[in-house]
């Protein structure tokens, strides 16, 4: 199998995001849904919706937990934050899943899985919903404990083409039935046998990231940094997915888009922070920025 695509902003350029002109209204940028946060972890909601409006997204709608809609609403006065039902453990109820489906009808991209911290709800409500969304022609981004909801060779096949999954090592070692350490020692096979499994666009998310696509196609993003490895960072990079998915862009573009903003974002505040202690709620803000520099034919090496 030939060796993965190295990702740099001529790459990118070559794939151009959706623009949007003067004119155009909040809807025509995209709308994304993020059912996301949980009682302990409201602040994944938080993160990853900052990261669909920083890619660009018109709208963001976020679904979170009852308990934490208010405080959720307050912080961030740009969503529309909608209450559900929460288990006992403080996740979203599994039986929220068919309105969740309705909304996802109204959306461009749908992003189900960051801060939730009841895994058993989490899989429960992913698998209830994609199996009742798989029809609405909406792509969706799934994150953290959501993944637990796929099985290899099950995806709905009414989601196929339209799935963008963003594991990092144990994830993926869960998804696939193998040791951790095995995915460690090859996370480009991983990614290419999860790939063809769900027949989804699979970001293997660590040090140097692998995306893989259903057809065989690979690409390496070796853009980041250590400081990148933080609380949160992963909430941010599955917003920004969302937001350019949300926009109109393809799975697979928004993917190598997104994880290469991400890890450059990480570089720039590198710079002038320092390698580590920056936050990932300090991400989302160097994203519109990037997205201008690579459009406008510049390249960005954190300066």
């Amino acid at each position: 199998m030939s060796a993965p695509v190295e990702v740099t902003e001529a790459v990118l350029r070559a794939r151009p995001l959706p623009r949007h002109e003067e004119g155009e209204d909040k809807d025509s940028r995209g709308r994304a849904l993020v059912i996301a946060g949980s009682r302990e972890v409201p602040g994944g909601a938080l993160l990853a919706a900052l990261g669909t409006l920083r890619a660009g997204a018109g709208k963001v709608r976020i679904a979170t937990c009852r308990s934490v809609a208010v405080p959720l609403a307050l912080a961030m006065p740009e969503a529309r934050v909608i209450g559900l039902a929460e288990t006992a453990a403080g996740g979203i109820a599994p039986a929220e899943a068919a309105g969740l489906a309705a909304r996802a009808e109204e959306a461009d991209a749908v992003l189900v899985g960051p801060g939730m911290t009841d895994a058993d709800a989490a899989e429960a409500l992913a698998g209830a919903l994609l199996a009742r969304a798989a029809g609405a022609g909406v792509p969706f981004v799934l994150d953290a404990v959501a993944l637990r909801a796929l099985r290899p060779g099950a995806t709905p096949p009414g989601l196929r083409g339209r799935l963008v999954i963003t594991p990092h090592a144990g994830e993926m070692a869960t998804l696939l039935g193998i040791p951790r350490d095995a995915v460690l020692a090859d996370r480009l096979g991983a990614a290419r046998r999860a790939a063809a499994a769900l027949r989804a666009v699979v970001v293997m998310k660590g040090g140097g990231s692998f995306v893989a696509t259903p057809e065989g196609e690979s690409f390496h993003i070796a853009r980041g940094n250590v400081g990148l490895a933080t609380s949160g960072s992963g909430d941010t990079l599955a917003g920004i997915l969302a937001g350019l998915l949300a926009r109109g862009a393809a799975p697979l573009d928004a993917a190598l888009w997104a994880v290469f903003l991400h890890g450059v974002a990480g570089e720039r505040l590198a710079m002038r922070q320092g390698p580590v202690g920056f936050l990932a709620r300090d991400l989302p803000a160097e994203v519109p920025g990037l997205l201008a520099r690579i459009a406008a034919g510049e390249d960005d090496r954190g300066a």
